[in-house]
């Protein structure tokens, strides 16, 4: 089996001085990665981190940030990816989980210092031996340019190479769990390669395409289905740093992008964006939406606003190590509305009960998926391992499916409580448990409803502690100081009291249902 340095070597020695990232005005050439990440990967050597050791990366998406990851990976240096907008809370706990010895960050970021952040942090945080910053970072911490190794030990490089495994840890991506407590998804290098050469074969994906890498890197929509889908098939792929409609656009235009990836949000943001209009889409040949179903709206704009561009649908999880499920390229509009598609490469799918036997066609029941793209399990957790990921290498993803007769998937719902905002999952318990830690609450109770915009949104029902008035704007700044923004619930309704079972367990189920019912009395 394959490793990710092998992928990036071959496509090295194929075409080294084609452009693989474009970046603002900066191109880097394969040739010119390949060596970079060398020279970054004997530096990572030189300050003692070796094979099996965990270095994380939280920056946007940028130059450093794919750098760091393909010369980790070339060195079985698993990375942990985190995510701009994560807070105090998230980030203590994963750098402890993940014990992470490592970590390459940015700065600044929308006024928010991480150089001062983790300065008053690291004592929380034992196990982070380096602190590399890309910018300006405290007394005692490194700088990333310094990082880069000008004298290249070349033996001690290739024999760190020649250690590494297909099965060990590429990346490491953070899910939300049930329990309040993310998981850490141990993403391999065979996992990583499969799904992306899946979703390649799927598309005829070719060295001709120029890819749209706007998707976060700490996310498989990012570094599975942008960069590791260009790596493979040795297109070009132009990365912008976070999401910004104007600069998505300006990339297609000023690029000729044929790929498009992007959560039915995104095109919405692209679509109203007031400058629309000015910018040319119709080297568009493929547009891709993951995260839900594409609404008829947004599919007659995306066929209006991208006229030569087949609309498809892509279904994927960290732990699917990114897409399992896509539409087919042949598929028609309606097809795309009312399925997710078939799985890709050799996944296989099926559905099942409550016991996880299997249901016939048709019937409703969970998805469960079962390929090489599929993830070792999660990071010290092998109860949740074990619950999600079975020995006969099936994944049970928790969604709610059917399956036709003809081998599309319809995605019914979600079996847990998760839902997603924006293309951000999200499960209601980690901000329920910070909700009941402010001392004027006594119970939370978070849902997902409907929203024409995001898709999904939370709305989250507050029990006040006896005697206690808080106010929305109070618990939602109190949210914000400590969980990532999107997080933050969207709506705040203080209640008396929620439904509830003879158990004494809170009944989300009739809280939604109640929800739904006075939308549309409305």
């Amino acid at each position: 089996m394959k490793r990710i340095g092998d992928i990036l070597q071959e496509a090295m020695q194929y075409c080294p001085e084609k452009p693989f990232l474009i970046e603002a005005n900066k191109r880097i050439t394969y040739k010119e990665l390949d060596e970079a990440t060398d020279r970054l990967a004997n530096g990572l050597l030189l300050h003692g981190l070796k094979r099996g050791d965990h270095i994380a990366i939280l920056a946007l998406n940028q130059l450093e940030w794919l750098i760091t990851f393909f010369a980790a990976a070339k060195v079985g240096i698993g990375v942990v990816a985190l995510n701009v907008r994560y807070r105090e809370q998230e980030l203590e706990y994963m750098l402890n989980h993940a014990e992470v010895k490592a970590l390459v960050c940015i700065d600044e970021h929308a006024g928010f210092n991480f150089s001062e952040f983790f300065n008053k942090l690291h004592s929380k945080v034992p196990s982070v031996k380096k602190y590399i910053f890309i910018g300006e970072g405290f007394e005692g911490s490194l700088s990333f340019s310094n990082l880069f190794s000008t004298d290249l030990n070349s033996t001690m490089l290739e024999k760190a190479k020649i250690q590494v495994k297909a099965d060990d840890m590429a990346i490491m991506i953070y899910t939300s769990g049930t329990t309040g407590k993310p998981k850490g998804v141990m993403i391999t290098h065979q996992s990583i390669l499969a799904s992306g050469k899946a979703q390649v074969d799927h598309f005829a994906v070719t060295n001709q395409d120029i890819i749209i890498a706007g998707l976060p890197l700490n996310h498989v929509g990012g570094i599975t289905c942008s960069i590791t889908v260009t790596l493979i098939s040795k297109a070009t792929a132009i990365l912008i740093p976070e999401f910004k409609p104007k600069l998505v656009l300006e990339a297609i235009d000023n690029h000729k992008a044929t790929i498009y990836s992007g959560v039915p949000t995104m095109y919405h943001m692209l679509f109203n964006d007031p400058d629309f209009s000015s910018y040319h889409l119709k080297s568009v040949k493929l547009a891709i939406a993951g995260g839900s179903n594409v609404e008829p709206e947004l599919c007659e704009k995306i066929n209006t606003f991208m006229p030569n561009a087949r609309l498809v649908n892509l279904y994927g999880l960290s732990e699917s190590s990114g897409a399992c499920v896509m539409s087919r390229i042949t598929d028609s509009i309606d097809t795309v509305q009312r399925t997710i598609g078939v799985p890709i490469g050799d996944f296989q799918a099926k559905v099942v009960d409550d016991n996880r036997q299997n249901v016939s066609v048709g019937e409703i029941g969970e998805l469960a998926i079962k390929g090489d793209g599929i993830a070792k399990g999660y990071y010290r957790d092998p109860e949740k391992t074990m619950e999600t990921f079975t020995d006969g290498g099936w994944l049970f993803t928790g969604d709610i499916v059917s399956l036709d007769e003809d081998g599309y998937i319809r995605f019914q719902g979600r079996k847990k409580e998760m839902y997603i905002q924006g293309g951000f999952n999200i499960f209601p318990v980690e901000i329920e448990n910070l909700l009941t830690s402010h001392p004027k609450v006594s119970i939370a109770a978070g849902i997902g409803v409907p929203d024409e915009f995001f898709g999904e949104v939370g709305r989250y029902y507050i029990i006040p502690a006896p005697g206690e008035k808080p106010t929305e704007e109070e618990l939602k700044e109190f949210c914000r100081r400590r969980l990532a923004d999107y997080k933050v619930p969207k709506r705040i309704v203080f209640v008396e009291k929620v439904p509830t079972t003879p158990a004494g367990k809170i009944q989300k189920v009739k809280l939604k249902e109640t929800y739904l019912k006075s939308k549309k009395q409305k």
